[in-house]
């Protein structure tokens, strides 16, 4: 494992993730690294709650509003000032192996698991409720039409223990992909399982439902330039469903293809899979890294985001809002696989 994926425990962040000899996460060398400079969350575990949250207020436990920090506008974003990918977890704890991944086909060769756990405070950032947090990574290889794959299995897992009755809660990773080997994204090759999205307002909050996304033709192969097309917007994978009928642990879903891209000068490819109803896309234009430990500085479209989540500011909505209320006596779950290989 620790020859091709590497984790530290600051945000149970993705380090690196090598396939034929590249990189293809943003990273940096060291924890401390981490700490100083990783203002864009590089494979940061996002929560309590990954993205926005309007007017950086909610109403929970029979009425009681709770106020956050506004850190994006007048919004939350990723959890608040030190939200869970700033948060140092406990681990990485081998815990076995697994040979199967649900809704991956074969048996995964290696299969080494290992696990994060996290306490969030009741009261943490602002939020109601204690809650214990897992992230479970599996990596191992799998052969599909004669190729090499390295699969990257994350399961969360989350809990409310105490201190609520109920909380609110979209946990994802942020990882930032570059199949390039070069400084940016650009002439990287995309295609998304699904053109429907959420229209957002200046600040990132959803104005309506489900529409058709037009800007680009995203469910056929189209290629990411120097700087168009720009993506940052929450696809829905099946929007003839009911937002309501999500349940809070999606582990028991079918894992969906929702993004494949590949490089044609790496010649490496990438799929991200997810039981989540929604996924945010972004083409990395606001990162801003400089140049630390080695590594070089990072600019904008230097990565590409595939988020999988709820939909944005679901506790927000009253016919969303089910997707992100956890409440005392279940559990929180999703699933996302990252599968990538070379030509």
């Amino acid at each position: 494992m620790a020859d091709e994926i590497s984790f530290v425990p600051l945000g149970a962040i993705i380090q690196s993730f090598k396939v034929g000899g590249i990189d293809i996460v943003q990273g940096f060398p060291s924890q401390e690294l981490y700490a100083e400079h990783n203002s864009p969350h590089f494979g940061a575990t996002i929560g309590r709650v990954a993205n926005r949250i309007s007017d950086a207020k909610v109403q929970l436990n029979g009425g009681k509003s709770y106020s956050f920090v506004a850190n994006n506008g007048p919004n939350t974003l990723h959890g608040g000032n030190v939200g869970w990918g700033k948060r140092v977890w406990k681990g990485p704890t081998p815990v076995g192996v697994r040979k199967n991944v649900p809704g991956i086909e074969g048996e995964l060769q290696g299969g080494e698991t290992v696990e994060f756990v996290l306490t969030s405070e009741d009261g943490d950032e602002g939020f109601p409720g204690e809650i214990l947090a897992k992230v479970f990574y599996t990596v191992g290889k799998v052969v599909e039409n004669g190729k090499e794959v390295t699969v990257l299995s994350q399961e969360y897992e989350a809990e409310l223990v105490g201190g609520a009755e109920e909380t609110v809660i979209n946990m994802t990773n942020h990882s930032y992909f570059n199949l390039s080997g070069k400084p940016t994204i650009e002439g990287t090759v995309v295609q998304l399982s699904t053109d429907s999205y959420l229209p957002l307002s200046e600040w990132g909050i959803p104005t309506t439902g489900p529409t058709t996304y037009t800007k680009v033709p995203t469910t056929t192969p189209f290629t990411l330039g120097a700087q168009e097309p720009d993506f940052d917007d929450c696809f829905i994978v099946d929007p003839s469903a009911s937002p309501s009928s999500v349940p809070i642990d999606t582990r028991g879903l079918p894992l969906n293809k929702l993004v494949s891209a590949h490089h044609p000068e790496s010649k490496i490819h990438l799929e991200v899979l997810s039981t989540e109803p929604a996924f945010q896309f972004y083409t990395g234009k606001w990162i801003d890294v400089p140049a630390v430990g080695g590594a070089p500085a990072r600019g904008s479209r230097s990565g590409f985001c595939v988020e999988p989540s709820r939909f944005v500011n679901a506790i927000n909505v009253d016919e969303w809002r089910s997707q992100m209320l956890l409440k005392k006596g279940e559990k929180f779950g999703a699933r996302i696989v990252y599968k990538a290989w070379k030509e």
